[in-house]
């Protein structure tokens, strides 16, 4: 089964995996393989490592989408998510004037506050995801996750958003003015005055002032988490597992799978990297050919360490046939084996796509 006839008609790919198996090269792979293909493509990591960038043969990815040049009917782009810059631009897109804007972007609690979040950079992946697809500029997103437990994170961060702004915390922080902050107590008030006489900064004031001008666009926020959520689950998107043959990257794999499940997101196929392969398939080693070959002494080096690769290749088989079992729905995993090199340019990355767009079953648009 090629990938291509897995994600056909999708709009969004969110990979997903363990971490080191190779899911950003694969994210990379798919989208040079559909640009290939005929498509507008852009493939986004919140990976601030650059193995993206490094994939595709750039010096570095930024918050804004930069083209990759290949010689495809289709476009290649490629980014790297900011949060900080995300939250940025969503404060601008909800602020209902550019009083309230420059207010809350120069607050200095908004500023703590969206580098704290930048931290967690979840939710803000989900946002510019979103942005993108509403902008319908790409006829393909492929997304590039954090490792399987964060990306779970990835996946409750619109739930979890619109749960913050309904807390009963934060709206007595949205009262009008100080009003709300008097729940701190007449104790902390006094902290507040002596912080303020220390470092000259009216802490009480900047909380006053940020959650003033935050309430008038907290309800723009809880309105986009709720359609970001919807996003994940539309038809239009599918999750692809991506996993090495590994005995713990395959208990991910299918603790993942699982967890889709239960949120009854798209599940659409998985890809297992770096497949070992048998040095001598279905034959047996013949240790005497080999010491006649090479000596006794190398004749048996090279005899044990052919039984060490098929041992390798035999423990790959049964990991994936388990995982194979688990999933029991649709395809069957599309196996990528350790190729000669890592993948650190576009032609390493044309050489896996002789794996995961094998059997290839699906014509070119237009």
């Amino acid at each position: 089964m090629s990938i291509a006839r897995l994600i056909e008609r999708k709009e969004i790919v969110i990979c997903a995996g363990a971490g080191g198996v190779g899911k950003t090269t694969t994210a990379a792979a798919i989208a040079l393989g559909m640009a290939q293909r005929g498509l507008k493509v852009a493939v986004l990591t919140i990976d601030p490592a650059r193995r993206l960038a490094n994939s595709l043969g750039l010096p570095e990815l930024g918050n804004e989408e930069r083209r990759v040049e290949i010689d495809a009917s289709g476009e290649l782009w490629a980014m790297m998510l900011d949060p900080k810059r995300t939250f940025d631009d969503l404060i601008e897109k909800h602020a209902p004037d550019e009083r309230t804007r420059d207010a809350v972007l120069s607050n200095r609690i908004y500023q703590e506050l969206s580098n704290a979040v930048a931290g967690s950079q979840e939710y803000m992946a989900m946002e510019k995801l979103y942005e993108l697809h509403q902008e319908e500029r790409y006829d393909l997103l492929v997304l590039d996750t954090p490792p399987s437990r964060n990306a779970l994170d990835f996946l409750d961060a619109p739930e979890r958003l619109s749960r913050f702004v309904d807390s009963r915390s934060l709206q007595l922080f949205l009262r009008p003015g100080r009003i709300g902050l008097k729940v701190f107590g007449r104790g902390t008030g006094m902290l507040f005055s002596v912080l303020k006489g220390v470092t000259g900064v009216d802490l009480l004031q900047d909380l006053s002032d940020f959650f003033a001008s935050f309430g008038d666009m907290a309800e723009g926020f809880r309105d986009r988490a709720a359609r970001t959520g919807e996003l994940l689950a539309d038809r239009r998107t599918t999750f692809l597992l991506v996993t090495s043959p590994r005995r713990d990257a395959i208990d991910e794999a299918i603790f993942f799978h699982r967890r889709l499940r239960e949120r009854k997101l798209p599940f659409g196929g998985v890809v297992v990297n770096r497949m070992s392969t048998l040095a001598v398939q279905d034959e047996p080693v013949d240790e005497s050919e080999l010491e006649t070959l090479l000596g006794k002494r190398l004749g048996r080096k090279v005899s044990s360490n052919l039984a060490d690769y098929e041992a390798i290749a035999v423990r790959d088989s049964e990991n994936v046939a388990r995982l194979a079992r688990d999933l029991d729905e649709g395809a069957p995993p599309i196996l990528v084996p350790y190729l000669e090199d890592d993948v650190h340019d576009l032609s390493g990355l044309l050489e896996m796509n002789e794996y995961l767009f094998a059997a290839e079953a699906v014509p070119a648009p237009g």
